[in-house]
């Protein structure tokens, strides 16, 4: 007897290269009859036309038709077809804490409302939506609020939500990356009072997925492995820096007495091929030549390299030189396809668009795998099947 699949199909806005779709679209769980329940990605949406066309190699195998590209401002929602669920994340730019966090009020804040009004048009069964986690102290916290209230209450019947900071280096992601999750399920019949529940972590910081574990076997043939040709400034700049330290420590090194400023550099696994009988005049002399002589905000991820025995920083879509993530061992910024790996997107998945176009749609990403964990719970909790589960950070509504 052959057991048909319960597919939900998925439109998406926001969708960048395709994190969350990827996730959505490899998730899988059988319910108690045999049944597999899966999801579809059929209608997706961005302003990004390289991201689009991403997206709909990936996941529509080059088949452009389910993808509309554009501002969400000039789409036309009744364009999407019929959806059983809706998956966005609304652009973090007035959300995120590197910014002013200015929230609804801002260029990008009031784009959550889009996804309000597909709720209100399609009525999906469910809807996952993700965001930043500086969204819970925008404006106070008042801008989260809101969004949650609109969201509750959307729709003829109003969702049942669960909203949770996912902190995806407890899940096997290879990086610190922490996003909110809201994920609503339709008060409408047997789902009434049907409720999302947050997955266990699965790992501990005694078992995090380290960088140098993630990278291992990634080899240099894979697309998007070209390397960045590096400035000798900023090649000598990576030299006084250790693992998981940044552009600013040198002014620390500097400040030391050469006794101790001797045995940071001995400490350093290319001592010994660049600094051995140098004398202390001559690395200061270097030091003055490779530091940044910064009077503003100091972030702390300019030319900050990794840890080979941590988690990678969060890897970033946009910003200057300084921010594109730098190698632990090799004085040089990571590929593409390395910070692509860390955000767990596999070999085979192309990026389309320039390397500074294909490095924003990487950054911009969810995490394919966290996504995945994420859409495995919620099919679990339609298919009512137990799973290990800790209650969500922010609440249940």
């Amino acid at each position: 007897m052959t057991v048909h699949p319960k597919i939900y199909r998925m439109a998406e806005l926001y969708c960048g290269p395709g994190g969350l779709a990827w996730g959505a679209k490899n998730a899988v769980v059988t319910d108690r009859d045999g049944r597999p329940h899966k999801i579809q990605p059929v209608w997706a949406n961005d302003i990004d036309q390289q991201a689009c066309a991403t997206y709909a190699l990936n996941i529509h195998d080059g088949d452009s038709q389910h993808v509309t590209a554009g501002p969400i401002q000039r789409i036309d929602l009744n364009a999407i077809p019929r959806i059983d669920g809706l998956a966005f994340g609304f652009p973090c730019n007035d959300f995120s804490i590197v910014g002013e966090q200015k929230g609804i009020n801002g260029t990008f804040g009031p784009l959550y409302s889009y996804g309000v009004k597909v709720l209100d048009l399609r009525r999906p069964l469910w809807f996952v939506a993700e965001n930043v986690s500086g969204i819970g102290s925008a404006n106070s916290g008042d801008t989260f609020k809101e969004i949650l209230q609109r969201l509750n209450t959307a729709g003829t019947d109003g969702y049942n939500l669960t909203v949770h900071l996912f902190k995806f280096e407890e899940y096997g992601i290879p990086q610190y990356r922490h996003r909110y999750f809201i994920v609503g399920i339709r008060r409408t019949g047997r789902h009434k009072h049907l409720k999302f529940r947050v997955p266990k972590p699965t790992h501990t910081k005694t078992n995090f997925l380290a960088v140098s574990e993630a990278l291992l076997d990634i080899g240099t043939q894979a697309p998007h492995s070209e390397l960045t040709r590096q400035d000798r400034r900023v090649e000598l700049r990576l030299k006084f820096t250790p693992p998981w330290k940044n552009a600013w420590f040198l002014e620390e090194l500097r400040a030391m007495c050469p006794a101790e400023r001797s045995a940071v550099l001995k400490s350093l696994p290319w001592y010994a091929q660049e600094f051995a009988g140098v004398s202390d005049s001559r690395i200061c002399e270097l030091i003055d030549e490779a530091r940044l002589h910064c009077t503003k905000a100091k972030m702390s991820h300019i030319y900050r390299r990794l840890d080979p025995h941590r988690p990678s920083y969060t890897i970033t879509g946009s910003g200057g030189g300084g921010t594109h993530v730098y190698h632990w061992a090799e004085h040089r910024a990571l590929t593409n396809r390395e910070r692509a790996r860390l955000q767990t997107f596999p070999n085979h998945f192309v990026f389309i668009g320039t390397k500074e176009q294909i490095r924003k749609q990487i950054g911009m990403a969810v995490p394919p795998d966290g996504a995945k964990i994420v859409f495995n719970a919620l099919l679990n909790t339609l298919a009512g099947q137990p799973y290990p589960s800790v209650p969500p950070s922010y609440g249940v509504f």
